[in-house]
């Protein structure tokens, strides 16, 4: 499909197109990187406040406390994910596929949290 769109614009000798998918592409990657950050600093917030390691749980011993692990967990849950991959197995190795799939879904989930910060932002200040 972006091919399709390149030729398409290669072939009438402009460069409009590419310039805007470009800009589209940055714009996902810099919310991706908002989210990323903000799931990063929330989740050494969490563990310095705390004292306790983040994880992705609900086992609260009250209401309260289960939906603010919920909460904790669907912010921070980036960069925890991030981490579960990167952990090492029993020889000292890592896997390429633990690490692929945190990744892949790291960076997914990223992308959402990123767009709820800057939505609140935006929605904010304008």
């Amino acid at each position: 499909m972006i091919n399709e769109e390149l030729i398409a614009v290669a072939s009438q000798g402009g460069h409009a197109g590419v310039g805007r998918m470009l800009r589209e592409f940055l714009l996902a990657g810099m919310i991706m990187a908002v989210g990323m950050s903000v799931a990063g600093a929330g989740t050494h917030l969490y563990q310095w406040l705390s004292r306790e390691t983040a994880a992705l749980r609900y086992d609260g011993a009250t209401l309260l406390r289960t939906f603010g692990l919920l909460a904790v967990s669907f912010i921070c849950g980036p960069y925890i994910i991030l981490q579960m991959g990167w952990r090492q197995e029993v020889g000292g190795t890592i896997t390429v596929s633990s690490a692929l799939l945190s990744a892949f879904l790291g960076f997914g989930w990223s992308f959402i949290t990123g767009l709820l910060v800057m939505s609140t932002y935006f929605a904010i200040f304008g």
